[in-house]
């Protein structure tokens, strides 16, 4: 467990946040969630918008630290199903346990961050191990601009994520597959004659 009071505050945010929703994240909430005295949070972080930029800076932090581990622990696919059972992997760690708690306030944030642009600076998507081999394997299988198909790529596994967690059910392997399969498709010839002399 962290000890550092300002980690253990904003990590008890996080939890708040992911069980009450955004009206339910007050500093007294997270004081109760952290175990803490009363006017604790409000001492570290004096105002609400303090207290969430916190919060998204430790999501933020956390998130980045497991796709990292991730990308270093698992070598770069050799083919579409290794990729598919990865990002599989990934969208069950997101719907389950901890990583079910850190997209319910991830996904509050991100919507918060529409009318904070220092939130959404703080929430754009970074590059890590895991992104890494999901591009060196796109660039590998000779599609073209592989940061583009990796970005679009793991936006609709991360909408994935989303639609199960506001509507229920699981993400199959074929769902998956079928992002996959999308990424690597080729983009069609030009056509012989463009019409230009």
């Amino acid at each position: 467990m962290p000890t550092d009071r300002r980690t253990v505050l904003a990590d008890a945010a996080i939890d708040v946040l992911a069980h009450h929703g955004m009206r339910g994240l007050t500093h007294r909430a997270v004081d109760r969630a952290a175990g803490m005295p009363s006017g604790t949070t409000s001492a570290y972080y004096r105002t609400r918008q303090a207290l969430l930029t916190a919060l998204v800076r430790r999501l933020v932090a956390l998130d980045q630290a497991e796709l990292q581990d991730a990308g270093k622990r698992i070598p770069v696919p050799r083919d579409a199903r290794e990729l598919a059972a990865a990002l599989g992997a990934l969208v069950e760690r997101r719907l389950t346990g901890d990583g079910r708690r850190r997209s319910l306030a991830r996904y509050a944030c991100a919507i918060e961050s529409v009318h904070h642009p220092g939130l959404r600076e703080i929430l754009v998507p970074r590059d890590n191990a895991a992104r890494q081999a999901v591009r060196a394997f796109l660039a590998a299988q000779g599609v073209t601009d592989p940061e583009e198909r990796t970005l679009t790529l793991l936006t609709c596994v991360d909408g994935l994520v989303f639609d199960r967690l506001v509507n229920g059910g699981s993400v199959s392997p074929r769902d998956i597959q079928g992002l996959v399969t999308a990424a690597l498709r080729r983009d069609p010839a030009p056509p012989a004659g463009d019409g230009t002399r």
